[in-house]
């Protein structure tokens, strides 16, 4: 990775030293006993569609604000009968995209996927959109061949102007590379790669800001310690993306993090992490109901849903 000129680096420091540690989104509630993760709101920020998983069944579910906490959770409406993942809300909330292993049309099977040098069967994604209506969501609807061009297409993000970025398994080695598909004139243009993932180290999970100044991603590039991933941001500037840039070790530091999402706000980013809060010793009896309380809820190596305010990072001069 290119070496940060020195007052970049002291920026990022100072910007490291002045944000809050990442808290847990809901817990109990919303990041539960399995695995929780890519977590969609409405704009008006009361209403969030996640996923939740056990590695092999996965599901897309809802919950409503109540006052300060969450309702229980359930299966959206256009989810429960295949593998739903992954949803994504347009910033105005006139509809969602998600990942979804669910029969390719004229097809009775889930289709097979194929990354990282191994085939995946009956686990194949492809992305699919739903509509707000008045009724409700519409039936999910297949995206076109322009989006879907194989059958390892995931984690989608909408920018406000219907730009759809996505990650795709492409090239040597089928690694997860973030693609964008411009939209226009009604129609998705030809998938562009984005070039900062196009060479030796891919991306995954990308969040948009809205006005597509911004993205935060999943990566296993430097720094990223081996066999991990970390968080990434990158600005846009002129049309053009820069170089991507860690973000600071009060987030990393939790190592391992991914499916990133931005809030309605704009500036409150989510991501998954299976960090498991210590214990600290010696426990008193209350300490030690709590922690039963959280290891049987959410607090069990498995993954949650985090959340952090990326503001230092957005209102400084950009890199």
């Amino acid at each position: 990775m290119k070496q940060l000129p020195i007052f970049l680096g002291s920026l990022f420091f100072s910007l490291g030293a002045l944000a809050a540690d990442p808290t847990v989104f809901a817990p109990g509630v919303i990041s539960g006993p399995a695995n929780e993760m890519a977590p969609a709101f409405t704009p008006d920020g009361d209403t969030v569609y996640f996923t939740r998983h056990n590695g092999d069944d996965y599901d897309i579910l809802v919950s409503h604000r109540e006052g300060e906490s969450w309702s229980t959770p359930v299966i959206a409406p256009f989810s429960g009968q295949w593998r739903d993942l992954e949803p994504a809300m347009a910033p105005d909330g006139s509809y969602m995209v998600f990942a979804s292993s669910r029969p390719l049309p004229g097809q009775d099977m889930p289709p097979d996927g194929s990354w990282g040098g191994q085939s995946h069967p009956g686990k194949g994604g492809n992305l699919w959109r739903v509509d707000r209506t008045a009724k409700g969501w519409s039936e999910p609807k297949r995206l076109p061949d322009t989006i879907n061009r194989s059958t390892n297409v995931f984690s989608p993000a909408i920018a406000a102007n219907g730009d759809l970025y996505f990650m795709e398994a492409y090239g040597e080695g089928s690694h997860f590379r973030l693609f964008c598909s411009r939209f226009v004139d009604g129609k998705y243009q030809a998938p562009e790669i984005l070039p900062f993932t196009a060479g030796q180290y891919g991306g995954v999970d990308a969040s948009v800001a809205p006005d597509e100044s911004f993205m935060v991603f999943a990566s296993n590039r430097p720094p990223a310690p081996p066999k991990q991933s970390i968080l990434f941001i990158v600005y846009r500037k002129g049309g053009q993306w820069g170089e991507p840039q860690p973000l600071p070790d009060t987030i990393n530091h939790l190592g391992g993090s991914y499916e990133t999402r931005l809030g309605p706000d704009g500036h409150t980013l989510y991501f998954s992490n299976g960090y498991l809060v210590p214990t600290h010793m010696p426990k008193d009896a209350a300490a030690a109901a709590q922690g039963r309380k959280d290891m049987e809820s959410w607090n069990n190596g498995n993954d949650n849903i985090w959340q952090v305010d990326l503001s230092p990072w957005l209102t400084t001069p950009k890199p």
